[in-house]
């Protein structure tokens, strides 16, 4: 049984199956296995890629591309969250809390590093 009935729950469950500590469970062939074979530094540089390709489709104002890129960037920071152990539902609370509160005062209301 899933952790959520969200498809975000649901990739959330399945990146997780993924994760190093799972070596003796993972398919063959799996693209975020890999990812996390490799380290942080591979799927933290996906993320920074997608980020830079959600931002040229946005500039071309292309609507498919957008969607599609933003799903990229979407996935690989849930391979980020999933990796140092968070869920999406951590970030939609975070959301939530948020919600209502002017962008400009919920800034400057974090701690300072």
């Amino acid at each position: 049984m899933s952790k959520s009935d969200s498809i975000l729950g649901r990739l959330a469950d399945t990146l997780e199956t993924r994760l190093p500590s799972q070596a003796g469970h993972l398919p063959a062939e799996s693209y975020v296995s890999k990812l996390y074979q490799r380290g942080p530094d591979a799927f933290l540089k996906k993320v920074g890629e997608e980020a830079t390709e959600l931002v040229m489709a946005a500039k071309d104002n292309n609507a498919e591309r957008i969607i599609a890129e933003t799903a990229d960037l979407w996935f690989h920071s849930m391979v980020a969250l999933a990796y140092y152990g968070l869920r999406p539902e951590q970030v939609l609370e975070e959301l939530a809390r948020r919600e209502g509160v002017s962008g400009l005062a919920e800034k400057a209301a974090r701690p300072q590093p």
